[in-house]
């Protein structure tokens, strides 16, 4: 049976499980959970991750939820991963998995925040919360700034000083790459004071060419479709109360 991705690509982690499965040559089969269709909150998906959250895998009888979790799954697993991305060294691994940690209470919070009050509510059918955007920037600028001065310390291109992506690299520029949806002023007032990331996610990129480029272009197809919104003057108009689950 072969392994089975459920995921959203809008979902920044779900985008990273998918790149790393092209990048290595993992067969499997993407189940589109549409998130905006609220498909995660159906008892059908329930029995795949009571969490009712993407990304979720099913490997045969095998079902796990959490993108962290299920990157280090994949590349303890299946045979011919690259020992960069998660390397057998414990030490290694230990600092990859501090990155990790961090991630989803710094950055993931900030930049998850951030995006959606600022810019993505209208399309999920809720209203834009400007003060809730000022707290997830601060957040998000203060995590930009740990990467600068903290985690991309170092001679290599890549977190922790490697020369070569790991896991870590990769679900982190897939969260940072949100930025894509809000105003370009926006994103480059925030990411211009930043100059060892950008360098860091433009290496990230290159390293993971072309499968990157190709599962983020959803992100490009939606801003156009938020810039429409904009247009019509209908951003700020939903009312719906209901708000949707983490795309974690």
């Amino acid at each position: 049976m072969a392994l089975k991705l459920y995921a959203d690509r809008m979902s920044q982690p779900s985008r990273a499980i998918i790149i790393f499965c092209k990048l290595n040559g993992i067969d499997f089969e993407e189940v589109k959970i549409d998130l905006s269709r609220r498909q995660h909150l159906t008892p059908e998906f329930r029995e795949i991750n009571p969490m009712k959250k993407v990304p979720a895998m099913v490997d045969g009888r095998f079902k796990l939820s959490e993108s962290h979790a299920i990157l280090i799954y994949l590349a303890c697993v299946f045979p011919g991963v690259a020992d960069h991305w998660y390397p057998a060294d414990v030490f290694t691994r230990a600092k990859i998995h501090s990155v990790l940690d961090w991630h989803h209470s710094n950055l993931r919070r900030g930049a998850a925040s951030y995006v959606l009050n600022s810019t993505l509510a209208p399309a999920l059918g809720l209203p834009l919360n400007p003060e809730a955007a000022a707290e997830g920037e601060k957040l998000l600028s203060a995590s930009l700034m740990k990467i600068e001065t903290v985690w991309l310390r170092g001679k290599g291109r890549f977190l922790l000083g490697n020369f070569q992506p790991s896991i870590a690299d990769l679900s982190l520029v897939c969260e940072i790459m949100q930025l894509e949806l809000v105003d370009e002023k926006d994103r480059e007032r925030i990411m211009g004071a930043h100059p060892k990331v950008l360098k860091w996610i433009d290496d990230t990129k290159k390293a993971t060419r072309p499968h990157f480029d190709e599962v983020h272009s959803i992100l490009f197809k939606v801003k156009e479709k938020l810039k429409k919104l904009q247009s019509d003057g209908s951003v700020g108009e939903s009312t719906r109360k209901t708000s949707p689950r983490s795309k974690m």
